[in-house]
């Protein structure tokens, strides 16, 4: 069986160092010759939660090498949101006749990529692996987490069994019936925390002990949660049910709201957010298809989202260096969606 993963970023990179690790040969697939030849010199480690790996990067090379080669049986499109169609329009040609196309980025790119390429080989996927990229080919995994997998139109597979067989022994896979309303769950949760994490500058633990952000969390994620139930999906469990004990269209204080803000807490409570590695970077960010995608599919239900606009543009913001990171971001959101 031959695997391609596509982008050694923070999740491709753990993903292939530990499939490595496990015995699982893979071939990486980069953005230039500079960074293979920089990748392949120092090789592939992680570090953190599942513990400590390393792996040679022989078999990396930018994309664009691998036309021609032997096809594919699975390829891994580990890219950042917005690169993810770019890099997809590359891939039937290596990928096998009866082969997967696996992206697992955040919000609906999958959906957008099977869409885009017409190709009934795309199978969805989602990650709920907290890493960091340290350096090149240095990583640290910082949760026990996951990748998940289904099909785009629900329902069982051989395929998707085959899948997580291929990449179980070096992470763990989950199948779902449902990946739409795994997608929505997820994307609550990156819009509430993964989001304001990178606004404030803060892990959510932190944000969370402010009273504007404990307050921003809340309208955050009930409003993306009123665009998610009028999409018609059914919402899949995550790391806690999607709705909140006694929810009514917005969130009720008390105990049992604390327990699932808990377990929420116990999962990404000291991640640190990916976004805000793409600010102190300087990289684009995803928010397009996450608190963006809210904004947009909110307007076309005419369901109003002032909070995930506001959002939104403060992250543009920060993105075109107009402004910078820091908890007083939270105030301003609430101060410009009221």
């Amino acid at each position: 069986m031959r695997i391609l993963i596509v982008g050694l970023g923070a999740l491709g990179g753990v993903i292939a160092t530990r499939l490595q690790a496990a015995g699982i040969p893979v071939h990486l697939a980069v953005r230039s010759a500079d960074s293979a030849v920089r990748l392949k010199a120092v090789g592939l480690m992680v570090t953190g939660a599942g513990g400590e790996a390393s792996a040679a990067a022989a078999a990396v090379e930018p994309l664009e090498a691998y036309a021609g080669a032997e096809p594919f049986n699975l390829i891994v499109l580990a890219t950042k949101a917005q690169d993810a169609l770019a890099a997809a329009s590359a891939l039937p040609i290596l990928l096998a006749s009866d082969g997967a196309l696996l992206p697992i980025q955040n919000g609906f790119v999958p959906q957008m990529v099977s869409d885009f390429l017409a190709d009934s080989r795309v199978v969805g996927g989602l990650s709920n692996l907290g890493a960091t990229m340290k350096s090149l080919g240095v990583y640290e995994q910082r949760n026990a987490g996951h990748l998940l997998i289904g099909e785009l139109a629900g329902g069982e597979s051989e395929r998707t069994a085959r899948i997580a067989e291929l990449l179980g022994p070096g992470v763990e896979i989950r199948v779902t019936r449902n990946l739409r309303g795994a997608v929505w769950s997820k994307l609550l949760l990156n819009c509430s925390v993964t989001t304001l994490g990178a606004i404030a500058g803060l892990t959510m633990r932190q944000f969370l002990a402010l009273p504007e952000g404990r307050e921003l969390f809340i309208r955050t994620y009930d409003e993306a949660l009123s665009v998610a139930l009028a999409s018609g999906d059914r919402l899949e469990r995550m790391v806690v049910e999607p709705m909140p004990p006694g929810w009514n269209g917005r969130s009720i204080p008390g105990p049992a709201f604390e327990a699932w803000l808990g377990g929420i807490l116990g999962f990404y409570g000291d991640i640190k957010a990916s976004m805000l590695q793409d600010f102190e970077q300087g990289r684009p960010t995803e928010i397009d298809f996450i608190n963006g995608h809210i904004v947009d599919l909110g307007h076309r239900q005419g369901l109003p989202t002032p909070i995930n606009s506001a959002i939104t543009g403060t992250v543009r913001a920060i993105t075109r260096g107009e402004a910078v990171p820091g908890p007083a971001r939270l105030a301003g959101i609430l101060g410009d969606a009221d």
